[in-house]
């Protein structure tokens, strides 16, 4: 984490978001500010660490962080606004639910979303900003828990197993059971498929 050179600020909040490229789902964001005085040892990016780990640090971070909040965008919001700016939203709604507020956000990837404090956008900041690494992490663990609820409710497709990301699997379950009201309706693969169920539908009325 030492390459990185942080502002001068006190109280830096990290962001990070989960969730822009699957099929289905929220993206969910959160944004974290740690206590220099309770460090957390081994934060890094979510994706990096085994899911074993990422839950320890998830418990720890709740429990040591000066303040924590989760931000989303539902798949409706998805659809009317694109990914990327549902992304900006869920990432303000996030800041915007820390019960302390920031001097300084640093974000991750490569832009900014409109926020009332100074912010900086850090390419790879999930495994250069502690902030980032602790935000990525309860992210990730957030909406891995909503696809395995996910799951339980549509058992056919696989959620627990690919998070809903556009993996063969999703893909051809998509194909064979049409979409779900949790699917993203403007993403390609989903709407190729209520096309296809349209086109189905039609040439049955047919007869």
């Amino acid at each position: 984490m030492s390459e990185f050179i942080y502002p001068f600020a006190s109280r830096i909040a990290g962001v990070d978001e989960v969730g822009r490229g699957p099929l289905v789902g929220a993206v969910v964001t959160a944004a974290v500010i740690l206590d220099p005085a309770r460090p957390i040892a081994g934060l890094a990016d979510s994706k990096k660490l085994s899911e074993k780990r990422r839950l320890a640090l998830y418990d720890e971070i709740r429990e040591k962080a000066l303040s924590w909040s989760l931000g989303r965008a539902e798949p409706e919001e998805i659809d009317q606004l694109n990914i990327l700016h549902a992304t900006m939203l869920a990432m303000q709604r996030a800041v915007a639910g820390l019960h302390i507020a920031p001097d300084f956000v640093l974000i991750d990837g490569n832009r900014c979303p409109a926020l009332p404090v100074p912010a900086q956008a850090v390419v790879k900041g999930d495994s250069l900003v502690a902030e980032i690494s602790a935000a990525s992490i309860m992210a990730k663990v957030t909406r891995d828990r909503e696809m395995a609820e996910l799951d339980l409710l549509f058992p056919a497709y696989g959620f627990a197993q690919h998070k809903g990301y556009p993996t063969a699997l999703h893909l051809e379950k998509l194909s064979l059971f049409g979409a779900t009201p949790h699917h993203r309706r403007s993403f390609a693969p989903v709407r190729n498929a209520l096309l296809d169920a349209e086109v189905a539908m039609a040439a049955r009325a047919a007869f």
